[in-house]
Formats: C-alpha cells, structure tokens, sequence
C-alpha cells in the first residue's frame, strides 16, 4: 500500500530527541514499556461506541498466504479482536462472518471519484459489501480512502464520505465513516501544540474534521516511527523512536513530556484537529510498525521491541498525553510479510510468516 510519510514528522528540530521545546499543552501522562517474550498478541475488548484496543492489518499482496479461514482462525488464537482489510474482499468478508472480530472495511482509492460523484455507487457498495455480511460481520468502520490527502483523490474524500454515510443510513446501517490518513496531511508538527494541517491538504481536512466532530466518528491515521528514524539515525534518539519510555530525556512541549515518539504524532494530529474544530474528534491508529529487515535499522530486534510496546501500550488502557483519558486503538502493520509488495522493508513489517509462524516473540503484560 501507499507509505506517505514525510519527513515533517522527523520532527525537523528535533536534534537527538535531548531538545527542549516550549509549547502549550496539559499534564503528561507516562508511557509504559513493551515486554518481548514468546507469546500471543491480546487485546481488551471494546465495542464501537468507544476507542480502545489492539487490532490488525490484514494485506493480500502474497502469493503464499494462508486461506482466509486460516487466517481470521489464526488472529482470534492471538486474541486480537480487531481486523482492518483494505477493500472488500468476499472470502475474507466471509470467513469473517460469525467471527466475532470487529472490522475496519476499506474502499479502494480508485473508486472514490464514482462514490463521491455517484450515490448509487455509495449504495452498491453497502448492499454488496455491508448489508449482504450483517450481522455476521461485525462492521465498525467504513473508510474511504487510504492515504490520498493531498494527493489526486483527495478532493473525492468528502463527497464520497457523505454518500456513503447517506448509503449506509438508507440501509439501517449504523456504522463510522472516516478516512485514513498519512501524517503527510500536516505541515508544521514540532513540536505537538504547533501542528497544523499543511496547505495542500487543509481545505480538504477541514470539510472532513467538521462532518467527524458532526458525527462523533473518528479519524484514521497511519503512523510509523521508524521512517524518520530511518531518515535520521543520528539526530533522533532510537529509544523515542521504538517506544522504549525509560529515554532520560524526551520532548518537552510545555506541560508535557514526551517520552515516546508515538505519542508526539498522536497527539500532533489531535492538535491539528483542534485548531480546525474537532476538539472531540477521536483518532485511531489505522497503521503502526516497524519493518524487521529489508534495512540496516530495520532489525528483527527493533521490530519486536516497538510491536511489543505499541502492544503494551494500548493494552495499558491509557491515553496519550494531551488525551490521558481516551484509550489508544491501534492496528498492527500487518499481520503477514507479503511477497509481492515492492522489495525492501515493505515486504517485512508482518507479525507472521506466510506459514503461519511468528516472525518474532509478542507478548502482553
């Protein structure tokens, strides 16, 4: 899939992570640390009317992978209870059926033009892919787009938002509508209380924030630490970057210290939603991880030590910093290595090997 992650979240002045910068913002909130022992992958229960808990990135871009069947049996014997795919797919819609797993149900980027412009297309949609699985298939969202803004289809977003809400109303359909997005939609992120959409994607964020604040439905953000840890080894501390919360110094924003980088990000788009009206706009983690080969930091090590505290950390039931008391919901990138994405790190970030076997040790407190 689509990686935009700009370098505006390398935090551009964030030199060693020993910066101090200054900031408004509320009281901080620790952070806890991920265990890596051999293990399954757990997550607290929760229904769609509240955030929390660990979910996972189901990708097909293999030509090895287990049947769908195997696949939704093997996430259920982790304890995972939440599943994004990327686009409907029917056999995994039915393997999902009376599985009792929650699914976060994607649209495919080339068809937001006809679901924004076409509401008949929006209703195809919901009875084909929605209505035809319910309520076997747990939905709890509905996402239109992945990482499209600013981009070519980011003007579809809003329009398609909409149809697909009236779509799923018409229907008796009760279920989110949202987008997700990349971090890429700020501009300024550093530090968190100075974030703010970028230019070229503010118009469009607006217009969706308003129609999420309207609803109570929340946004879909992807976000990798590891790309501006990549770009900049030396100049971002590894210890920020995989979450390890013992680092001696972090980054302090006012009020707050930040001690890891996934709640820097977090939070810098909640600021950025704030600033546009969505000051109760929530925000899932559609994406998180770290890739365990493909590049020199990219290391079996790292990977296991970020994927477990990400784990811990949603498992800790606690908010970020600027949002203590709102539970983090994260989905793992992804649940496979997958052999026909481009070479590199972006056939590494998977929890298991195509045979079904851990890649490395994950374990919740």
């Amino acid at each position: 899939m689509a990686r935009l992650v700009l370098i505006f979240f390398i935090f551009a002045c964030l030199k060693t992570v020993n910066v101090i910068a200054q900031g408004n913002a509320p009281t901080a909130a620790p952070a806890p640390v991920g265990a890596a022992t051999q293990g399954n992958i757990a997550a607290a229960p929760a229904g769609t009317s509240s955030l929390g808990g660990l979910g996972v990135n189901y990708g097909l871009l293999g030509d090895n992978l287990p049947t769908p069947d195997e696949v939704i049996d093997l996430i259920k014997s982790n304890k995972i209870n939440k599943v994004r795919i990327f686009e409907p797919k029917q056999a995994v819609l039915q393997a999902l059926k009376d599985s009792n797993l929650e699914l976060a149900l994607g649209t495919r980027n080339e068809d937001l033009q006809s679901l924004a412009t076409d509401p008949s297309a929006a209703t195809k949609f919901v009875q084909e892919n929605v209505v035809a699985y319910s309520p076997g298939v747990k939905f709890r969202y509905i996402t239109l787009g992945n990482e499209v803004i600013p981009g070519q289809y980011a003007n579809f977003v809003f329009d398609a938002m909409q149809n697909m809400q009236n779509a799923l109303k018409a229907a008796n359909v009760n279920v989110p509508v949202s987008t997700v997005v990349a971090t890429s939609v700020l501009g300024s992120s550093y530090p968190p209380s100075n974030a703010t959409f970028g230019q070229d994607a503010s118009a469009v964020m607006e217009k969706i924030v308003s129609f999420l604040q309207q609803n109570q439905y929340p946004l879909l953000a992807n976000v990798y630490t590891c790309f501006p840890y990549f770009a900049e080894p030396t100049n971002i501390n590894a210890d920020y970057a995989l979450g390890n919360a013992n680092v001696a110094k972090g980054v302090i924003d006012g009020s707050i210290q930040y001690n890891t980088m996934f709640d820097a990000m977090i939070d810098a788009v909640y600021i950025a939603m704030e600033k546009v009206g969505g000051k109760d706009v929530k925000l899932v983690v559609s994406e998180t991880g770290w890739p365990s080969a493909g590049l020199n930091l990219a290391t079996m090590d790292n990977a296991k030590a970020y994927v477990n505290n990400v784990i811990q950390r949603v498992s800790s039931g606690k908010g970020t910093p600027l949002r203590p008391s709102i539970p983090i919901e994260a989905y793992i990138f992804a649940m496979f290595n997958e052999n026909q994405k481009p070479a590199g790190t972006e056939q590494n970030f998977g929890l298991f090997y195509p045979d079904m076997k851990p890649v490395y040790p994950v374990s919740i407190a």
